[in-house]
């Protein structure tokens, strides 16, 4: 016969796993959330839609996730109308390109480049630097050098479009924002994307991918903020930031005002509290919050958060509305989904 601390005890781990049931029903119910079949990728921003195109060709012939996203993020690194990533991405206040990125495969390896000049393609340098160098991260003159010995073309990366809006912005370099820029600016030249840290300018792509053996792998790429002081890093780059990979959850990736990021570990808080039980969307909105309640001034600016788990549920939550991501597996390789927001 069971005493009354033993009903007390069962009743208590009953209610317990009714809310553990509930709070995983509404998790799943969740706007935006959904599920992909392996193998699959998702990357942020509508731009995505091409990256994720690229990465597929790798992926649906049996590719490794780790191809796929080098492959997928090589596509808005390359493509002059994407003010925000690449070749095409809009200065710092001085007038030089300079790119970030970073990438992590399945067995917890990593590399990444900050502040490289004049080399179109960082994410190849970075995956390079994983697999070629002891090190995980690269920055500015160092980063040239290595990309130029590894056989990287130098290339000017400043284009017409680029220095126009940069000249158009020095004539009054009046810092009013405008958000979700990335989506807003692609293709234009109206150089009027505010401050650094304003909650127009930030940018980003980032990427992540589970193939068919059921591996992860991400990558992040990026021009950082434009009319950034010269050697300004955000999180792109910062692996745990920007990207975080763990081939036994899931992985992440963030976009917006890198700084915010970084002062919190996104990518990598994202996928602790995957571990911990969340979804990913649940996920992504407790890391926004987390920013939110350190810095409520950060309402005032843009942070998206990406993630994916090993089961191919894939989460997204953004502190402003606009963020959007794209979603590609066997089913649809064109989907584009509104991120949910907290405001």
């Amino acid at each position: 016969m069971m005493n009354r601390r033993g009903i007390i005890g069962a009743s208590m781990a009953g209610s317990a796993l009714l809310g553990a049931r509930a709070a995983a029903a509404a998790a799943a119910d969740a706007p935006g959330e959904t599920r992909l079949s392996k193998p699959c990728v998702v990357s942020t921003w509508d731009f995505g839609v091409a990256a994720n195109q690229a990465a597929w060709a790798v992926l649906s012939k049996g590719g490794r996730a780790l191809d796929a996203v080098e492959a997928g993020a090589r596509i808005p690194e390359a493509d002059l109308k994407n003010h925000s990533v690449g070749r095409a991405g809009y200065p710092d206040r001085d007038g030089h390109v300079s790119l970030d990125a970073s990438i992590m495969d399945d067995h917890g390896n990593c590399g990444a480049v900050a502040a490289l000049e004049h080399i179109a393609h960082p994410i190849s340098v970075a995956r390079a630097v994983m697999e070629k160098t002891p090190h995980v991260l690269l920055v500015g003159a160092g980063a040239l050098q290595f990309a130029l010995e590894q056989g990287f073309p130098r290339e000017e990366l400043l284009t017409a479009d680029s220095r126009a809006a940069w000249e158009a912005w020095r004539k009054e370099a009046k810092y009013q924002p405008k958000a979700n820029s990335e989506v807003g600016d692609y293709g234009k030249t109206s150089g009027q994307l505010g401050t650094p840290g304003g909650k127009g300018n930030h940018d980003t792509l980032g990427m992540l991918a589970l193939d068919a053996d059921g591996n992860l792998s991400g990558a992040c790429t990026t021009s950082g903020m434009a009319w950034k002081l010269r050697g300004r890093v955000g999180d792109s780059p910062i692996v745990g930031a920007g990207l975080y990979v763990d081939n036994e959850v899931g992985a992440a990736t963030s976009t917006g005002v890198g700084e915010e990021v970084i002062r919190n570990v996104g990518s990598f808080l994202v996928v602790e509290l995957m571990r911990q039980g969340r979804s990913p969307q649940a996920a992504c909105k407790e890391a926004v919050e987390r920013i939110l309640k350190k810095k409520p001034a950060a309402k005032d600016i843009q942070v998206g958060f990406l993630a994916i788990n090993k089961q191919g549920e894939v989460g997204a939550w953004a502190i402003q509305k606009g963020f959007t991501y794209a979603l590609c597996d066997a089913a649809r390789q064109d989907r584009v989904l509104p991120g949910a927001s907290t405001y």
